[in-house]
């Protein structure tokens, strides 16, 4: 069977767990109140609200007795600019906030290992589905509430987001912090071309498709193995509105996503104080994060394209394989497909 196209990623499984469903009206058997951890999930994440506020902030500042403050912060921000794109700068303080083990225990959100990752080489890691705000790669690659470090020793994970999101004042240096890197060409190749123990998260059919060159033709440029990754129970925070093909709306989104670099979409979740009511906070479904067997990848520097089509269906194969093989541990039933389109 022929490969799917590389510029058309969405993998997803259909969201129909018996221990818990967003339909459900009784919480997940460990879910937290929400009102301790609502403002952390909301906030401390999604790019809109901090990313937005800083600006705003920094702005405002300009037109009183505080004014330079920004003129200094701006100034830096320029100074700064090309961090981002130099592998950034973390910082090991924060990945380890106690607020990320709230995060963690709220949906709650395990880290499954099922094979050694040896920090002499470096990876690519194709993280599934993207869902809305990615929360089990976020948990498993830039914190360390979920036990990377000790599950992955030697290894030094990042999570690849927007470019766009790096350039907003302040935010930028959150995300940095965190681990955070633009998913663009320039940044990952300073990254997988450097010394051996990267582990680049890439959040397949989300910005990535942003890379001409695939995810699988970037990994084979650099000899970087490629390991498959997918997040059981993300699809199942949000409740999200599909637009059927060729509707007003899907034209729209897919305008949208051609100018700007992703697709706007509709989506619900559920209440501060209650899980019956509409909120923008995240549903508290379990969350497994199943990281898979690495695909060894030769270094090409220019592959040609039978070389990029045979890694790209020997690793639609593996991934195949991770949800078949842990698809009724994590609760769906063993007729459940994975679907890639």
């Amino acid at each position: 069977m022929p490969p799917p196209p590389r510029g058309a990623w969405r993998a997803e499984a259909e969201e129909a767990c018996p221990r818990w469903t967003p339909s459900d009206t009784s919480p997940p058997p460990r879910e937290l109140s929400a009102w301790r951890v609502g403002l952390p999930l909301t906030c401390l994440w999604p790019p809109p609200p901090p990313g937005a506020f800083f600006s705003i902030l920094l702005v405002y500042l300009l037109f009183t007795s505080y004014w330079s403050i920004s003129v200094l912060y701006f100034a830096w921000w320029i100074f700064d600019w090309d961090t981002t794109e130099r592998g950034g700068r973390r910082s090991d303080w924060m990945r380890r906030w106690r607020v990320w083990e709230l995060h963690r225990d709220y949906f709650p959100i395990k880290l499954v290992k099922t094979a050694d990752l040896p920090p002499t080489r470096n990876y690519v890691l194709g993280s599934h589905p993207h869902g809305i705000i990615c929360a089990g790669a976020f948990s498993a690659f830039c914190t360390e509430a979920t036990g990377f470090p000790r599950a992955f020793p030697g290894l030094r994970p990042s999570l690849a987001a927007l470019a766009g999101l790096f350039r907003i004042p302040v935010y930028r240096d959150y995300l940095m912090s965190l681990g955070g890197v633009p998913v663009n060409k320039r940044s990952l190749d300073f990254l997988l071309s450097g010394p051996p123990g990267h582990a680049v998260a890439i959040v397949v059919g989300g910005a990535s498709e942003s890379l001409d060159s695939g995810f699988v033709r970037l990994a084979l440029q650099h000899g970087a193995d490629l390991v498959p990754v997918y997040t059981f129970g993300e699809n199942d925070i949000y409740r999200q509105i599909r637009f059927p093909e060729g509707s007003f709306a899907r034209r729209f989104q897919l305008g949208f996503k051609q100018l700007i670099g992703f697709a706007p979409c509709l989506f619900s979740g559920r209440g501060l104080f209650s899980s019956r009511s509409w909120g923008i906070q995240p549903m508290a479904a379990p969350l497994t994060v199943v990281v898979g067997k690495p695909i060894p990848v030769p270094r090409r520097p220019r592959p040609t394209e039978d070389e990029v089509n045979c890694f790209h269906a020997l690793y639609v194969k593996a991934l195949k394989e991770l949800f078949d093989a842990h698809k009724e541990s994590c609760g769906l039933p063993v007729s459940q497909q994975l679907l890639i389109t």
